[in-house]
């Protein structure tokens, strides 16, 4: 059975992985469409480990992708085989800055709250 990737959505109703992404895909087309068939690969149990991904701890992992900039996406899982895609990172250094983590948990608090552990 495979997992479903979703986006994490605010109260709001912002989605900051798709602004992420849309911004992606217009500053680097060619890390856009890596990052889009990483998304893609982890559906499938297989591939939640390194290269493509690598957890950080407290649930949260990284869709890692090297590039012209590291460009990171940051996600957890969900009951019933759901992967919830949290925030989008992109830096020239392999450390994930503290501050894009902490946005990162934030948002995964928000949403377990929300919709269910």
């Amino acid at each position: 059975m495979n997992f479903t990737v979703e986006f994490y959505e605010s109260q709001a109703g912002n989605v900051p992985v798709r602004d992420f992404l849309m911004e992606l895909k217009d500053s680097d087309p060619n890390d856009f469409a890596a990052v889009m068939a990483g998304l893609e690969k982890l559906r499938y149990r297989p591939c939640h480990r390194e290269p493509l991904t690598k957890a950080l701890g407290d649930g949260l992992f990284e869709l890692r992708h090297v590039g012209k900039l590291n460009t990171r996406v940051l996600w957890f899982f969900m009951k019933g085989r759901r992967i919830v895609a949290l925030h989008g990172v992109r830096n020239k250094g392999q450390a994930i800055p503290a501050g894009e983590l902490q946005t990162a948990r934030a948002r995964m608090r928000d949403w377990q709250n929300r919709c269910g552990k």
